[in-house]
């Protein structure tokens, strides 16, 4: 018995021999695209975020032609498209605000289009997860090839790392101990190369967590922007997508349970961002993965941190690529027993089979598992009657000695009022209290802006404080440190207990606990509650109050209620 042979989405397009057909393929060729070209090959969306406006990802032009060249020489047929582009260092005022937002530009494009399967660039925080959520929804075979960190930064002789040194630098020249033209001096030898952030935050945090996940090729987190073997790998991928077309492997096939749970041990054994709590669960819940914060406890639990890089240690993203990247960390959690080995990659072979035999260069960068950089210190999941939806610390980032602490509240009601009273000498702080910021979530901010590591008093700077608990219901940049209790559910602007913490409550953290309480009693409670009214929405028009009207909160992804669940690559129907 003959197999039936299922045409290809795209035929549905250029393979009809009729009126419809001849215009498809007529206003294809006028740039000059042979007849062969209809013949039944895969069409290859290369789906780009190229931007002037994203400095993560003006290299993307590059990139995409070397994608072309891979579909090409693999018998498919490439054609680029733009969606919108994200970058955390311009866009205001987050990009989180408009993942989402891309996302559907993802989700639409591919669906309304001739497109087979999808290569995804991505590089800056928020490509990454809006353009596999996109993919997601639509469930075509996908591949995602980030960008790549730019080249450590260099700075009279040391290493500056990006987003870290800025912290920590502006925290200098807030204290007097460093000059204004110092610190503009920096700016010019901390960004010297095409790409994005080459500290272990968000961006490199969700390019290591493509090639964990499997839906990127081996070796997508570290390479540099500017390395050669970049290009390579977006060439390979241009080779591989046109197979994974024509084997019918679609995303939902990659991105299975098992392949979120490496992405989880693998973000505790690099150290990763906060933010890829959120992005990992809004990816999960498109495909109708069950993943939640339990999850992310239960996973990281006796997960040891590996990498020594900043932002909880020393060295770079170019570091980690000449140690060994990221297959070095993975065959370490393979060999411990914390990875599930059977689960497969785009390239065809396991996640084992890729990384079994990595080797490691430098044990300075990545630390054996039986002799970690830091121990346990996977993301650990708060609860308690201040999020009883759950809250988030990153322990690799965090000082020990504040882990279980109780300290007095010091409130700011909002990101503005916090601005206007940090630097008052007269701010009635010190080191024991509790910084709480407000109105800084999903729906709040809106958007939920990375805010939550509060810069410290510059009282207590020139003191010689360091660290202090600070809790929001904002997230934090993934180049940030320190003991900071983020993403609280429910928000403050959503009515969570977080609204009424007033100066003076007294709150008691204990992450080994796993515990986070606001210590008033329920009839004062009650009281407060009884005074607190629901904000608007910043603007009741636009996109901004469809986000505002259907936000999840952040245990859920903040995605939009409306996009959870995947509506599959249905053809449109025609448009004449």
């Amino acid at each position: 018995m003959k197999k039936k042979i299922i045409p290809l989405r795209s035929a549905q397009w250029f393979g009809r021999q009729d009126i419809y057909g001849f215009l498809y393929r007529s206003w294809t060729k006028n740039r000059g695209i042979p007849h062969d070209q209809f013949d039944g090959r895969p069409v290859i969306g290369i789906c780009n975020t190229y931007s002037e406006l994203v400095p993560c990802n003006t290299h993307f032009r590059v990139l995409a032609e070397h994608v072309k060249a891979g579909v090409l020489e693999a018998g498919g047929f490439p054609l680029e498209f733009p969606v919108m582009s994200l970058g955390e260092t311009l866009l205001r005022p987050t990009a989180m605000l408009y993942r989402n937002l891309a996302s559907m530009d993802v989700e639409e494009s591919l669906r309304a289009n001739p497109i087979d399967g999808t290569v995804l660039l991505v590089g800056c925080d928020k490509t990454t997860p809006s353009l596999l959520m996109g993919a997601s929804s639509v469930d075509l075979p996908t591949i995602a090839v980030s960008g790549g960190p730019m080249l450590s930064g260099k700075y009279r002789g040391t290493d500056i790392g990006s987003g870290t040194n800025l912290w920590s630098m502006s925290e200098e020249l807030r204290a007097g101990k460093i000059t204004l033209d110092e610190f503009h001096e920096a700016e010019s030898c901390m960004h010297r190369s095409h790409g994005h952030c080459m500290t272990m935050g968000t961006a490199s945090t969700m390019a290591s967590m493509v090639e964990a996940l499997g839906i990127g090729m081996p070796g997508n987190a570290a390479y540099p922007a500017v390395d050669a073997r970049r290009n390579v790998l977006a060439r390979m991928a241009g080779r591989r997508i046109v197979e994974l077309v024509k084997q019918k492997v679609t995303i939902s096939q990659i991105l299975t349970k098992q392949a979120f749970e490496n992405a989880i041990r693998a973000n505790a054994a690099i150290g990763g961002s906060t933010n890829a709590v959120i992005h990992l669960i809004a990816i999960a819940r498109r495909l109708g993965v069950v993943l939640t914060l339990s999850d992310w406890d239960r996973l990281g639990r006796g997960v040891h941190t590996l990498v020594n890089l900043m932002p909880n240690g020393k060295y770079l993203m170019e570091d980690f690529c000449y140690a060994g990247g990221l297959p070095t960390v993975l065959r370490e959690l393979g060999e411990a027993d914390f990875l599930n080995k059977d689960a497969i990659t785009v390239n065809g072979k396991t996640i084992w089979e890729n990384n079994q035999d990595a080797p490691c260069h430098n044990r300075d960068v990545i630390f054996p598992f039986k002799k970690p950089f830091k121990k346990n210190t996977g993301i650990a999941v708060l609860r308690g009657n201040l999020c009883p939806g759950g809250a988030i610390i990153k322990p690799s980032a965090a000082t020990p000695k504040l882990m279980k602490h109780r300290g007095r509240a010091v409130v700011f009601k909002n990101i503005e009022d916090f601005h206007k009273r940090i630097d008052d000498p007269q701010l009635d702080i010190d080191a024991q209290c509790v910084m709480v910021l407000q109105n800084c979530g999903p729906k709040g901010y809106p958007g939920m802006a990375e805010v939550g590591n509060m810069p410290l008093p510059p009282k207590l700077l020139k003191k010689g404080v360091t660290d202090m608990v600070r809790i929001s219901d904002a997230r934090m940049s993934g180049t940030a440190y320190g003991t900071v209790i983020l993403h609280m559910v429910p928000e403050a602007a959503a009515g969570g207990l977080l609204a009424l913490v007033q100066n003076g409550d007294m709150i008691e953290l204990d992450v080994a606990k796993r515990k986070l309480e606001l210590l008033v009693s329920p009839e004062e409670i009650a009281q407060r509650k009884k005074a607190w009214k629901e904000p608007k929405p910043p603007l009741d028009r636009g996109y901004w109050k469809l986000y505002f009207d259907h936000v999840l909160q952040a245990d859920q992804g903040a995605d939009l209620d409306f996009l959870v669940g995947k509506s599959g690559a249905f053809v449109p129907r025609d448009n004449h």
